[in-house]
């Protein structure tokens, strides 16, 4: 008699599809000069969700993914994401943006607001056809969403990319750290607005009161205690806050950025943070990289899908590259800095992607939008490194 996989044998193969795979295609394709290999995560991601593998091989797809597997998967992939969302939010240096405000305000300021104006026209222009938008998202919810997916840099991949550029420590990629920082600042502050329900007004601002209290002593909390404490007190404080910010309807993810805002990055060693987010990418993300492509959908047909992905992919480089020129006129940069800087926030994947995930998960996007922005979050990190390299050539040479 054959024997059927139980649950924990499909978890199991399913886990190490979600491993093997992109790592062969990263390898094999010799992709590392490329794209870091959270990249080819995201983008087997999509291959195995529904749209592709499903519709190619649907048996063999149902029978690895099924509810249960899908279940399990999606606790790991919660858990990775709630632990990266709030290491993003450590690493935000709010002092060092304030030393260099007149920068950093005009900079981030146009960054943000060009591609984000840019995106928003075209989320307008989608509203036109029916089957964008999501079943409980008011008209503004989308055109501010998608206008802000189209405005972020994704600051964790952004300083993968930067430690592949050989940049990071020196004081250009110092500059675009606190352009980053200041935007991914923004960005979740925009989500939580689009966000916020005016039938629960009241849990929200409980909530709000509640973890501004909060923060305050946990703050005096992680001072008093030992630096070998402070991961575990971190690990609770982040659940709390995740719960709290579910619970009123915010979102889970806002509490995890909320959760590492308020935490400042010095009380935590940069090497331990370094290894935290390393082990984080290699052990859990790439689970929710494929919890991420099972949710990707074609209903509009995949050339309107790949139609919408094209048009949004155009508003966010041609946006943030004229903010970035603009920033470069006003502030005297010099020639071909404008270029450069705008090239390397062009980096989204991650972070739009979950960004667009909390967009999914509340009904404002529909899968159709949310598949067109996970093609766009692809394509523009993907474009990220082959157009900035030569002009940081040129930079260095001048």
């Amino acid at each position: 008699m054959a024997h059927a996989l139980t649950t924990t044998e499909l978890f199991l193969v399913a886990m190490a599809i979600i491993f093997l795979v992109p790592w062969l295609l990263w390898r094999l394709a010799r992709l590392e000069r490329v794209a870091p290999l959270v990249v080819v995560q995201i983008v087997t991601g999509v291959l195995l969700g529904p749209g592709v593998l499903g519709q190619a091989f649907p048996g063999y797809y149902q029978a690895v993914f099924t509810p249960a597997v899908i279940g399990a998967l999606n606790g790991i992939a919660w858990w990775g994401v709630m632990l990266f969302v709030m290491l993003a939010g450590i690493e935000l240096d709010l002092r060092q943006a304030w030393a260099q405000r007149r920068d950093t305000l005009v900079t981030a300021a146009l960054a943000l607001g060009a591609p984000l104006l840019l995106g928003a026209a075209v989320a307008a222009g989608m509203l036109a056809w029916p089957g964008w938008l999501g079943p409980h998202g008011a008209r503004w919810q989308f055109v501010a969403g998608v206008g802000m997916a189209c405005a972020v840099t994704a600051l964790p991949i952004l300083i993968l990319l930067m430690e592949q550029l050989g940049i990071l420590r020196s004081a250009l990629g110092q500059r675009i750290l606190r352009y980053a920082s200041l935007d991914d600042l923004a960005i979740w502050g925009v989500l939580a607005l689009i966000l916020m329900d005016w039938q629960r007004i009241g849990r929200q601002a409980a909530f709000l009161l509640a973890f501004a209290l909060a923060s305050l002593a946990f703050r005096r909390l992680l001072r008093a205690l030992p630096a070998r404490d402070r991961w575990y007190a971190l690990l609770v404080w982040l659940l709390a806050c995740g719960w709290g910010a579910d619970w009123s309807g915010l979102h889970y993810m806002v509490g995890a950025f909320l959760a590492g805002v308020v935490v400042d990055h010095d009380w935590f060693d940069q090497a331990a943070r370094d290894r935290l987010r390393q082990n984080v990418l290699l052990l859990l993300m790439p689970v929710f990289f494929l919890s991420t492509g099972l949710r990707t959908g074609w209903e509009m047909g995949g050339l309107g899908v790949l139609l919408a992905a094209a048009a949004l992919l155009a508003a966010a480089v041609a946006g943030k590259l004229a903010g970035t020129a603009l920033a470069a006129r006003l502030l005297g940069w010099p020639r071909g800095d404008g270029l450069l800087v705008g090239w390397l926030l062009q980096t989204k994947a991650l972070i739009m992607i979950i960004f667009a995930n909390v967009l999914l998960d509340k009904g404002i996007i529909a899968s159709a939008t949310f598949t067109a922005l996970l093609l766009m979050a692809v394509a523009s990190t993907l474009l990220t490194v082959p157009m900035a390299a030569p002009r940081l050539a040129r930079h260095h040479a001048d």
